[in-house]
């Protein structure tokens, strides 16, 4: 049986993994270790902030060391998931088809949601677990004309204890996660290698193949070989692999940047429904991004920013008592990531767009009863990058940049053509499922 490696066990990776175990044998490089939910109570980690120990976002991986940040030349804030599962483990488990920008480009994708329908559940059957200030943020947004609607979530509302802690990890299971395509992966005989950075692709100028994939693995240098190679290491990671292989990527990074708009709000976290001993029921407890709102060139919905939370001054208030908005932007592609830093500015149209959406965001608090003085902004931060090698028509059946070798694709947002400015993980698990079937026709005929 011929060899694949997957380098990244993100929606993407995992995705590809689990689609071409058994055409081949497959082997992923995860660069983190195994993920571990966020362990501390929110409540009592905030009481120490007076102090000044948290000094720079940064230093969330100490407390955390699932998500790393990172800083753009901008000072905007990037965070991504470093573990196996990727950001999935980091997300609102909200799953939004997003693919007018792959569809621009004739690539369409019904077969691969269809799958995604059947084999990954997809719940929109939670109002019934909204808290009372949910309804009225709802309500609220409907009168004032925003059109919101429920966001379809991957969670089994069952299972959910409502802790409002998705994106700090589900300790209960209750939250998908790639992890459990990584399982399905390993128990038809994949491999997974949990701290193995890829850091270049050996590249054969001959045949135009990669004979090597270099990687870092408990303090050494480790080598892999294999027939088909798929880069899957996220908007960030993925470009510096081909810049150290020697491939150039453009200059097209978008992130879809986050502004939270927040205000004191007493009682706007309300208790979860019901709770399990080893879960912390602590801090707000929304179920973060119930539903959305889709505005013209940025996204609206309900989101507890806990970096802005731990890291920003003006978030000093308990969390059961702030109610806050996120702004997702659907940002220029116009940036790039570096090995040694990220180059990333916002345009002026990004500016414009992110104004409106801070002027929305206070219309609907102000429909809550709360006073424009009161209202205060969260931290700028980023946690979807890609786009830096997009697919254009021409590559809408290849799936394959002329760039890059012959056995070498790419499946993560690093090939998506525009910022989606909304939750990318439906999205890119479904053109993961695409992807891996191209490699098995291309590589096995």
């Amino acid at each position: 049986m011929k060899k694949a490696i997957v380098i990244g066990s993100g929606a993407g990776g995992a995705m590809v993994a689990k689609e071409l175990q058994g055409h081949f044998q497959v082997t992923i490089l995860e660069a983190g270790g195994e993920f571990q939910p966020f362990a501390f109570s929110v409540d009592k980690l905030a009481g120490l902030r007076k102090t000044g120990l948290f000094l720079d976002e940064r230093m969330i991986s100490m407390l955390f060391p699932a998500m790393r940040v990172q800083k753009a030349t901008s000072d905007m804030v990037m965070v991504h998931g470093r573990c196996t599962g990727g950001a999935t483990t980091l997300a609102t488990g909200s799953a939004l088809r997003y693919d007018k920008g792959l569809l621009k480009l004739g690539i369409h994708l019904d077969e691969e949601f269809e799958e995604l329908a059947q084999e990954i559940p997809l719940s929109t059957d939670h109002e019934k677990y909204w808290s009372s200030q949910t309804k009225a943020l709802f309500d609220a947004c409907v009168q004032l004309g925003f059109q919101p609607t429920p966001t379809g979530k991957l969670v089994d509302f069952d299972r959910c204890v409502h802790c409002g802690r998705c994106v700090l990890g589900c300790r209960t299971g209750a939250k998908w996660d790639s992890r459990r395509l990584l399982a399905e992966s390993i128990e038809k005989g994949a491999v997974l290698k949990t701290n193995c950075k890829v850091t270049k692709l050996g590249i054969d100028r001959s045949d135009n193949t990669v004979h090597t994939v270099y990687a870092k693995e408990g303090g050494r240098q480790t080598t892999y070989s294999a027939d088909l190679v798929v880069l899957a290491a996220g908007g960030l990671g993925t470009p510096i692999i081909l810049e150290h292989s020697g491939i150039t990527c453009e200059a097209t990074l978008f992130v879809d940047p986050v502004l939270c708009v927040a205000a004191p709000y007493p009682g706007a976290g309300q208790a979860g429904r019901h709770a399990v001993p080893e879960v912390p029921l602590d801090g707000n407890h929304h179920i973060p991004m119930p539903f959305v709102m889709q505005r013209d060139g940025y996204m609206l919905s309900p989101y507890m920013d806990y970096l802005s939370f731990f890291f920003n001054k003006s978030w000093r208030l308990p969390s059961k008592d702030i109610l806050s908005i996120m702004i997702k932007l659907s940002d220029s592609s116009f940036g790039a990531s570096r090995s040694r830093k990220i180059e990333k500015e916002l345009t002026l149209t990004d500016q414009e767009r992110l104004k409106a959406g801070v002027s929305d965001c206070k219309e609907i608090l102000g429909k809550m009863g709360v006073a424009e003085n009161d209202i205060f902004l969260g931290t700028l931060n980023a946690g979807h990058p890609g786009g830096m090698l997009p697919l254009t028509s021409e590559e809408s059946k290849s799936f394959h940049n002329r760039r890059l070798p012959e056995n070498l694709y790419i499946a993560d947002a690093t090939i998506l053509p525009e910022s989606m400015g909304n939750p990318p993980i439906w999205t890119i698990l479904a053109l993961a499922k695409r992807i891996a079937k191209v490699c098995v026709t291309a590589m096995t005929g």
